[in-house]
């Protein structure tokens, strides 16, 4: 067996290509940041902090940009004896109602050993008691909810926490609520009375292009990368494939960092484009089996459905005929299929993972439809389901079938 012995031949401070990392400066957002320190503007001058309600894809820097403008807006209202200032966030990623999010901001607020049960309260008792809690603590309270999507259409505590004052649950406490979402129809999901507080103040993040996110990479580099070692071109080309699928700065970071691991693990002196080629195939692989993670037998039924059809390169392809492939798997396996309203909704879901890309068909008289394909490579998607699905048989044929196709 060999030694662990320290590498250090590609990394420089591998922790700057890492999600926890805070850099000194936010790179390409500098008109959201002026948009966004305008919506904080209030909470510095003393008057009731706006409520702001922020949307994008993954990636693409709206929690890292909250994270670094809270942080500086916490020193510079030092500087002002009237402003007593609080942040809380919560990550609302396995939260999925109001009630949930108000237990766990209660036991935010609250000293270690005094939290409540997560069952059990009606729902206003917990309201309540956060109320209770926020009047305690005084002064003005920020709350960021980041994938405030999760709780999907159970969003009474969004009405009611960003009119607690206006309604008198709250006497000298000044509440602001941040909202995050990766979702883009979100918003348009919820109550308009919900619209009408939360969402006083918008801000949508874009996509980054493939120079802002090499811009990026360079910033990160000359902190995580020793000197010398990524060959020229890699930055660029990190740029390029992160923007072409998804404009995420997080994708082009992660796919930097595990090129220099392979790098590193492979004894090679410099990050090279094989290298990134690896990484892009491995995360490719990872974010298809942690899409799958999150999907029930029939969804992951319903994925196999078109990777079939991918196979005998029958994609883009429309529901109804998904829905056939479907039903045929779910005879193999003997299960009894869903409607297919359901199925739609799987693809839907499928769509939100980022596995499946979705395009809107204009049909004049006859009304629109979508038509799905694989948003992965091939590959990485069927080896993902040979994993988590015990249809080896079928498996099988659909290699053969995308063999013979010379589908990849």
């Amino acid at each position: 067996m060999r030694r662990f012995v320290r590498k250090q031949n590609i990394f420089r401070n591998k922790d700057a290509l890492g999600e926890s990392y805070q850099p000194d400066r936010i790179e390409e957002r500098d008109e959201e940041i002026e948009e966004y320190m305008d919506a904080l503007q209030p909470v510095v001058d003393g008057w009731e902090p706006n409520n702001v309600f922020l949307y994008g894809n993954t990636g693409v820097g709206k929690t890292a940009v909250t994270d670094y403008l809270l942080d500086r807006l916490k020193r510079d209202v030092a500087d002002y004896d009237d402003v007593d200032l609080s942040v809380f966030s919560v990550n609302c990623k396995t939260l999925n109602s109001s009630y949930q999010v108000a237990v766990e901001l209660v036991n935010e607020l609250r000293p270690t050993g005094g939290e409540i049960s997560s069952t059990g309260y009606p729902q206003q008792t917990v309201f309540k008691k956060l109320y209770e809690e926020l009047e305690a603590i005084g002064g003005t309270i920020l709350i960021v909810l980041d994938e405030i999507d999760s709780i999907g259409d159970r969003d009474e505590l969004l009405y009611e926490l960003p009119r607690a004052r206006a309604n008198g649950k709250l006497d000298s406490t000044k509440v602001g609520v941040i909202g995050i979402s990766n979702d883009f129809k979100f918003r348009d999901q919820l109550d308009p009375r919900v619209q009408d507080t939360l969402c006083e103040r918008e801000l949508q993040f874009p996509p980054y292009d493939a120079p802002e996110l090499e811009n990026i990479l360079e910033s990160r580099a000359e902190i995580a990368i020793a000197e010398g070692a990524i060959e020229q071109g890699v930055l660029n080309f990190c740029a390029a494939l992160a923007a072409r699928d998804s404009g995420s700065a997080r994708q082009a970071l992660d796919l930097l960092r595990l090129a220099g691991e392979i790098a590193e693990n492979r004894d090679a002196d410099l990050v090279e484009r094989d290298h990134v080629e690896a990484a892009r195939s491995r995360l490719e692989q990872e974010r298809v089996e942690e899409g799958m993670r999150e999907l029930t037998t029939h969804g992951r039924l319903v994925l196999l459905a078109v990777i079939s059809k991918a196979a005998r390169e029958k994609t883009p392809c429309r529901i109804r005929e998904i829905y056939e492939e479907y039903a045929t798997l779910c005879d193999t396996s003997g299960i009894d299929p869903l409607a297919q309203r359901s199925v739609h909704n799987h693809l839907s879901d499928l769509r939100m993972l980022g596995i499946l890309s979705a395009y809107e068909n204009r049909s004049g008289s006859r009304g629109n439809y979508y038509s799905y394909e694989l948003d992965v490579p091939f590959a990485s998607a069927i080896e993902a389901m040979s994993d988590v699905l015990r249809l080896d048989n079928e498996i099988e044929t659909i290699r053969e079938i995308a063999s013979r196709n010379d589908v990849t």
